[in-house]
């Protein structure tokens, strides 16, 4: 006899929501192409192949099974300079690898993009695991390093930069390393600053860069003439998403005039909205730096008479802060994010359930994300579509917007009297140095993109995937944004530790209320996990 009882989650999620103990083979990607390697349980005597512009099928014998394996590897030096000559790694002589067991990498090595798979369903996409090679295809005494960083401010970026000094000198012996000055524009606009590990010893511990930065500025053919000019033959490109693709173009630049040049990225973005990677660096530091804000706004609201207390957080389009935030700390009572849209007014909405929470709580916290909102925002404000030197589109602030709605409709309509607090932090959060957590992440960045550099590999960018870190071709950290996923189970959890509505099941046209066709097609999602 059955005795076993239906999940109560079953109520609030889909049957899809749960983990099916059935393996089923998952359709295959139209952009990966599989190839064919030894069973697993014989020995892997075929080394990785590697896909960049073409699909490449290894040919073996009909014993073998195809697994589905994919290698989205990344350009290196000699595919359009053959003849390059290559040296023993330094490291091998380093005191700080001596006692290591293995100190380099192995060509086999990858990162797995997808960690959780079905029994039988293809392996998929891998990427080429980061760290030393024993070979390198640069002399350390012939090494001409350059450091950019471009677009805005984030907590780690000065870690990054002396990282890259330190790890090019203390592990490969190089002692010519250039900071550009103010962004891409500082490549044939501004001087030049000489960087050695006593210049930057300190850096880690103050906010912003060390360097200076600006937004847009980029003109590829100048930049590549001043690195061609000044004998550069390693660039390091710390920037966001329109940073690298700035590097990309960089490193197509330097293959077209065949120079034997490194073009390595290291992406960087407050908001945690790179694809791919596991998080940006500086998220951890936001997330905690958000906490200090929504404690302040906590105490204001609760020592107060029907406080309802606003803290705007980072997240133009991404609301990994405002959520990771809210989850942490535990006082928020609802969390709006540019992915969930919401509606003020009528049954189920945010007026509603503000006076619910006052009744029953006496005060409020609402975090809301910066990019949250904005279409109701610019048809209220009548907002213009303007965008910044890097293509950002400008935001309206939500913030302000949001706290005057709620202020009129309690005191003008409700005839309620309420005590209004709003916080906007996001400019503090930008500015402050790294977190203990983020200073190590930013030091393993940096000493994977001198590794890779050093290698030979080009046209690459560095990041954690699966808490291991590989080498990504840039394009697929630029191609997408990486947000978060209403029909992921992250958002549920949030949605369970603050008990706030969805805002998703409203039945007629509000003023401002999410659209029917979003509210379907939200809703006719599958839960999955994360």
């Amino acid at each position: 006899m059955d005795l076993s009882i239906p999940s109560p989650l079953s109520k609030a999620y889909p049957p899809s929501t749960f983990l099916s103990s059935q393996s089923h083979k998952l359709p295959p990607s139209p952009c990966v192409h599989y190839l064919n390697f030894k069973s697993r349980n014989s020995s892997l005597k075929n080394t990785l192949v590697s896909r960049q512009t073409l699909p490449i099928r290894a040919q073996l014998s009909d014993e073998t099974v195809d697994d589905g394996f994919v290698l989205d590897d990344v350009p290196h030096l000699t595919n359009f300079l053959p003849d390059l000559p290559s040296y023993p790694n330094p490291i091998q002589k380093s005191q700080a690898y001596a006692i290591v067991k293995q100190t380099f990498v192995r060509p086999e090595d990858a990162v797995a993009q997808k960690i959780v798979v079905h029994k039988d369903s293809p392996r998929g996409v891998h990427f080429r695991r980061a760290g030393p090679r024993e070979k390198v295809y640069f002399k350390s005494e012939e090494v001409r390093a350059c450091i950019v960083t471009c677009g805005g401010l984030c907590p780690g970026i000065n870690t990054v930069i002396r990282e890259i000094v330190c790890g090019l000198n203390y592990m490969y012996g190089v002692d010519d390393v250039l900071g550009i000055q103010g962004g891409y524009r500082g490549f044939y606009s501004k001087n030049t600053l000489p960087l050695t590990p006593k210049v930057v010893n300190d850096i880690h511990k103050r906010g912003g860069t060390f360097l200076r930065t600006s937004r847009g500025g980029h003109d590829t053919h100048k930049i590549v003439d001043n690195i061609q000019d000044r004998g550069i033959n390693q660039v390091y490109i710390i920037g966001g998403d329109g940073t690298q693709r700035g590097a990309a173009r960089i490193y197509e630049e330097v293959e077209k005039r065949g120079l034997q040049v490194a073009v390595a990225g290291i992406p960087k973005t407050i908001d945690n909205d790179i694809a791919v990677i596991d998080k940006s660096f500086g998220f951890d530091t936001a997330v905690e730096e958000a906490q200090r804000a929504i404690n302040a706004a906590h105490v204001e609201v609760e020592s107060v008479e029907n406080g309802i207390g606003i803290v705007k957080l980072m997240g133009r389009y991404s609301g990994f802060i405002a959520l990771f935030a809210t989850l942490a700390s535990r006082d928020v009572d609802c969390c709006l994010i540019p992915e969930s849209p919401f509606y003020l007014e009528g049954k189920g909405g945010l007026f509603e359930f503000i006076e619910e929470r006052l009744k029953e709580n006496r005060h409020i916290v609402v975090v809301v994300a910066e990019g949250a909102g904005q279409g109701y925002v610019a048809q209220s404000m009548h907002g213009i579509d303007e965008k910044d030197a890097s293509g950002n589109r400008l935001l309206l602030d939500v913030g302000l917007w949001l706290t005057q709605n709620i202020k009129d409709h309690f005191t003008k309509e409700r005839k309620m009297e309420i005590n209004m607090k709003y916080i906007d932090p996001t400019y503090m959060i930008r500015a402050v140095p790294s977190n203990a957590s983020d200073n190590i992440y930013c030091t393993l960045l940096a000493q994977s993109a001198v590794h890779g550099a050093m290698a030979g590999y080009t046209g690459f960018t560095v990041g954690p995937v699966n808490s291991r870190h590989a080498y990504i071709p840039i394009s697929h950290v630029t191609e997408t944004q990486n947000t978060v996923k209403l029909t992921d189970r992250m958002w549920a959890r949030l949605l369970a530790s603050t008990n706030q509505p969805s805002f998703l099941n409203c039945d007629e046209a509000i003023g401002g209320k999410v659209c029917k066709d979003t509210i379907d097609l939200i809703n006719n999602m599958k839960i999955t996990s994360i």
